[in-house]
């Protein structure tokens, strides 16, 4: 069936109890395929890391509803058990979007891309999960408000979660037994599994040098503290895709017989990337040749393109300052009209110099000319972007959704920039650099209900290696 992990409110501990299930199944060897609701990067890598297995996001605004359905479909097969990961409180999303008429408002005010709606979409029922630190029979009232707030939802059971003793325990139980709701999983107070987190979330695992003694403990807590009889049947995958029944987001296919490379950042700097980027950009004929701004000496040979995500580039800034000699071969790359595409971290890295939270400046490659400076201030929220450029994705005039998540500032504009962005409460800017074939902005995008983008960027690299094969 297949169950979707909601909180009733943002902190509620959603994400542990989820890495919790995970880790046990994993644990027995089970084959289990997990998602998240949402544009983000780190609990994914959390479920990935447990699940052995890359976590798919389910995000209806920078996709489409039917890329959500079929991504999960598809994504379910040749697995034992699923799970879902929603995002904040159940019924928390955005408001209805009218430029986007092929995207379900329901009735509710702010509903869309939230857990709500993606369990409508796939029809399939929501764990819920209670914060009991500061509640005894008021708990009932909670339950069963998001019960039946959503006539068209089905709550099948709860999680109980940081309850303070067996008394706390009784008061509660005693409390919600009237409503008949079944109890999969009372979790008591663990200050031993807290994850660590900062500016944009939690810390991701591959700076965690102790996340296998994490893992072992979320096993043991999924294995001691949730009732197996009863979850077991609802995270079966109770479906295969008829053997006809294909992806149908995955683009045109091989652009030519020959691989085209593309150096792809992967480190502890660089480590946002959704996996259906990768996977479309694989299917459409890419080799992607990861390396490591940090610790790599110059790029691999041969590419043909570079790609530059997201991540923490600003934690890393010092590692990567000294790294003069492949800060070098990137901007001989770039000036020589090698196609790179850079979001956000990638964007920052490219930059002349980055300022951190302590105020300490760091060179950086130097391709843009602007330096980004770090900020406790947060831009955060879906954005449509119109193109005003010619540039490695997207024609001008043409629209497509991405996600800002950030804390840094430019300190200079481009004089002709790449995008005009509005967010959902009708601002309006201009922002994104295109520079010799340099694509960067702080957008972060997916292209799975957009494979041309992808298609586009390979189809630049292959030009120009027909017209000037860069030496990288």
């Amino acid at each position: 069936m297949v169950l979707a992990i909601a909180g009733e409110r943002s902190g509620v501990g959603k994400t542990t109890v989820t890495l919790a299930l995970l880790s046990y199944l994993a644990s027995k060897e089970e084959a289990v395929q997990s998602f998240k609701v949402g544009p983000d990067y780190i609990d994914p890598m959390f479920h990935a890391e447990v699940t052995g297995r890359p976590c798919r996001n389910l995000d209806p605004i920078l996709t489409s509803e039917e890329y959500v359905r079929h991504c999960f479909r598809y994504h379910c097969q040749n697995v034992d058990f699923a799970l879902v990961e929603g995002v904040m409180g159940l019924f928390d999303g955005v408001r209805a979007i009218p430029e986007r008429p092929d995207l379900s408002a329901s009735n509710l005010p702010n509903d869309l891309a939230s857990t709500a709606q993606i369990a409508r979409l796939l029809d399939i029922p929501i764990l819920l999960v209670i914060d009991c630190s500061r509640l005894s029979g008021s708990v009932a009232a909670i339950a069963q408000g998001y019960r039946n707030l959503d006539p068209t939802l089905k709550i099948a059971g709860l999680v109980l979660n940081r309850v303070g003793s067996d008394r706390h325990q009784k008061l509660i139980q005693e409390a919600l037994e009237p409503l008949q709701i079944p109890i999969f999983g009372i979790l008591p107070r663990q200050a031993d599994i807290s994850l660590r987190d900062r500016h944009l979330g939690l810390i991701p695992t591959d700076e965690l040098t102790n996340f296998q003694t994490i893992r072992d403990r979320l096993a043991t807590l999924g294995r001691d503290c949730f009732d197996w009889e009863k979850l077991i049947p609802l995270l079966k995958v109770p479906y295969q895709l008829a053997p006809s029944e294909q992806f149908p987001h995955l683009g045109e296919g091989l652009l030519t017989r020959e691989k085209i490379r593309i150096g792809i950042a992967r480190d502890r700097a660089f480590n946002f990337y959704y996996p259906d980027n990768l996977d479309l950009l694989q299917h459409l004929g890419a080799e992607l040749i990861p390396w490591s701004p940090l610790h790599d000496s110059k790029l691999p040979q041969h590419l043909q393109g570079l790609y530059l995500g997201g991540g923490f580039p600003e934690i890393f800034a010092p590692e990567l300052s000294v790294n003069k000699s492949t800060k070098k071969d990137i901007c001989q790359a770039i000036q020589t009209g090698m196609p790179t595409y850079a979001e956000c971290g990638g964007l920052m890295y490219l930059s002349q110099q980055i300022v951190d939270l302590e105020g300490q400046t760091w060179s950086m490659v130097g391709s843009i000319p602007t330096t980004a400076t770090m900020s406790r201030s947060l831009t955060l929220g879906y954005r449509q972007a119109t193109a005003l450029l010619p540039n490695l994705i997207i024609p001008p005039g043409e629209t497509l959704w991405g996600h800002e998540f950030h804390h840094s500032q430019l300190s200079t504009a481009p004089k002709k920039p790449l995008y005009a962005l509005q967010s959902l409460n009708d601002t309006c800017y201009p922002e994104g650099w295109y520079l010799q074939q340099l694509q960067a902005s702080y957008l972060h995008l997916h292209w799975g209900a957009q494979p041309q983008n992808a298609q586009r960027f390979l189809q630049s690299c292959l030009n120009t290696k027909k017209q000037s094969p860069p030496q990288f």
